[in-house]
């Protein structure tokens, strides 16, 4: 989910210009609701980039027997 963090920067900034420019359609509420799903998940991986720093990666070394 950390990863994700500019996909949903980019989804949420898509279907905010979609949904709030003043077009209007029949799915115009699925849209807005997608942005609010979207704008929340890119909220939530924000703070798991915050407060959950990514951690060095460990090499493997295998143990040598007498």
């Amino acid at each position: 989910m950390k990863r994700k963090s500019l996909l949903f920067l980019a989804l949420a900034v898509i279907t905010g210009l979609v949904g709030f420019t003043g077009l209007s359609f029949s799915g115009i509420e699925v849209i807005r609701v997608m942005f609010l799903i979207f704008a929340d998940l890119l909220i939530v991986s924000l703070f798991a980039k915050l407060f959950f720093p990514e951690k060095p990666k460990v090499a493997y070394q295998p143990v040598e027997r007498d």
